[in-house]
């Protein structure tokens, strides 16, 4: 399996090359040369390797079909490293549950750091360190967080060898938790920097210094954020898992509602879908931040800027830059590099903004894709997150709750089972939850005082250049 940039570039590479690499050398995002097919036989042994083996098997039958430059015994012995009980509390890894009538929660958030995150981060930091050890190099790691990648991207790599992570975020506008979880790490190769501006200011940071290739290959420079494939190919197996535990058989249809900022979560579905996964819709849920429903309802993507970004209590969606959009608009436009260069490097730099609004490719998105989409505001968390605990017991966080709210809206008579794909577990985002019910969400043991422990965090202006200092400095 060799890989192509959204660009067009003419360069095509193996799995390994594009895991420590992140963005192509032309600015574009990669993606397989084509999608590996999965018929109804292929489907059903998919089927056992989770009922039977567990998630890891599962996951290894996956990510076999786009890694050959991985031995499978290799391949297979990462994944049984990655998901166990041990790590994901429980050996079921990402179990449904059912909230009511059509519609299903599924459980990503029981790893190390309690978001989804992790269920593709505690696998990069193993691939990562297998594959700096087989070639013996090192690798720093440049990333941007709005909230959970941070933590998750950390608490995979801390103690890994010949790795050090540099983590920009926006300076004050994640919740206390997420901030302590992060700023409390003391290792020494994890390097927390607090930007002041928004998280669309720490994208275009990293994606500055990726696009700097002399800088990129002198300080060895990769990225944790969905913008490598390795992350997203990891999500694409929790589809197929949340389908597997819905159906019976593989003449069902299930579909997915996916609270999105960065549209790499909801990309990994439109994976599977293109692998042949018997997905009905794909629906993304946003925020007050609503750049993605825009474009779904009318073909419009329109960049925001800082000032516009507004600050809401589902913040890891606080996003007005999808940079995982690409991959879609890509396949949307029949994979024509060209244009999407002219779309996503050109347009978008001048004007902010492009319209595809009169494009046949556009126009047929819902029924070709199955995408829709829908919004969410503090209100409606406010609302979902009480009405699902009184009804049900139930307490999910703000995210998990745009998605709800969102699900509801758009799952039909209720013949095809809807999951929601969980985000976060609550106590990441207490302060709303203490609003919706009145009190506290449970907080795991671990994580008792972690407001209070000192803090190993540098603040900086959204500036460039005193980034690739710093990590110049940290990398004598």
């Amino acid at each position: 399996m060799l890989y192509l940039s959204t660009r067009g570039h003419p360069d095509r590479k193996h799995f390994c090359d594009i895991l420590l690499e992140g963005l192509a050398p032309d600015g574009g995002l990669y993606l397989p040369e084509h999608y590996p097919q999965i018929d109804d036989a292929a489907l059903t042994r998919l089927r056992s390797a989770y009922h039977q083996q567990g998630y890891a098997e599962l996951a290894f039958q996956i990510l076999s079909l786009y890694i050959d430059d991985i031995p499978a015994a290799d391949l297979r012995a990462l994944c049984e490293k990655t998901y166990t009980a041990e790590v994901f509390g429980t050996g079921e890894i990402v179990p449904l549950r059912h909230l009511e009538d059509g519609l299903w929660l599924e459980a990503l958030s029981n790893g190390p750091t309690l978001a989804f995150k992790d269920m593709a981060m505690q696998l990069l930091g193993n691939l990562f360190e297998y594959e700096l050890g087989r070639r013996g190099e090192e690798l720093n790691i440049l990333g941007a967080t709005s909230g959970d990648t941070g933590s998750a991207a950390e608490y995979a790599m801390k103690g890994k060898k010949g790795v050090r992570v540099f983590m920009t975020s926006p300076h004050g506008r994640m919740s206390a938790f997420q901030q302590a979880q992060m700023f409390s790490l003391q290792d020494e190769n994890i390097h927390n920097l607090a930007i002041e501006g928004v998280f669309d200011d720490c994208q275009d940071i990293v994606k500055a210094v990726s696009n700097d290739l002399p800088f990129k290959r002198k300080y060895k420079i990769g990225t944790v954020n969905s913008i490598n494939w390795a992350r997203l190919l990891a999500q694409v197996v929790y589809y197929f898992a949340g389908y597997v535990q819905a159906t019976e058989s593989n003449d069902q249809k299930v579909s997915f509602t996916v609270p999105s900022g960065n549209f790499g979560n909801v990309c990994a579905g439109h994976v599977a879908r293109m692998m042949g996964l018997p997905i009905d819709k794909l629906v993304v849920a946003t925020n007050e931040n609503d750049v993605l429903d825009e474009f779904f309802r009318t073909g419009v993507y329109r960049v925001r800027g800082s000032a516009d970004t507004h600050e809401t209590s589902s913040p890891s969606m606080d996003i007005s830059k999808a940079s995982n959009f690409e991959r879609f608009v890509f396949d949307l436009l029949g994979r024509d590099g060209a244009r999407t260069q002219a779309l996503f490097g050109d347009a978008l730099a001048l004007q902010g903004r492009f319209d595809l609004s009169g494009d046949p490719a556009f126009q047929q998105a819902a029924n070709r894709y199955g995408f829709e989409s829908g919004k969410s505001t503090h209100a409606d968390r406010l609302a979902t997150i009480k009405d699902t605990y009184s009804r049900y017991g139930v307490t999910i966080d703000t995210h998990t709750a745009d998605g709800v709210k969102v699900a509801r809206e758009h799952r039909g008579d209720g013949g095809t089972p809807m999951i929601v794909l969980e985000t976060a577990l609550p106590i990441k985002f207490a302060e709303t939850i203490q609003e919706a019910l009145g009190h506290a969400p449970d907080r795991p043991a671990r994580f008792t005082g972690i407001e209070s422990l000192p803090k190993r965090v540098q603040v900086m202006p959204a500036d460039v250049q005193l980034v690739k200092a710093y990590i110049e400095r940290h990398c004598q």
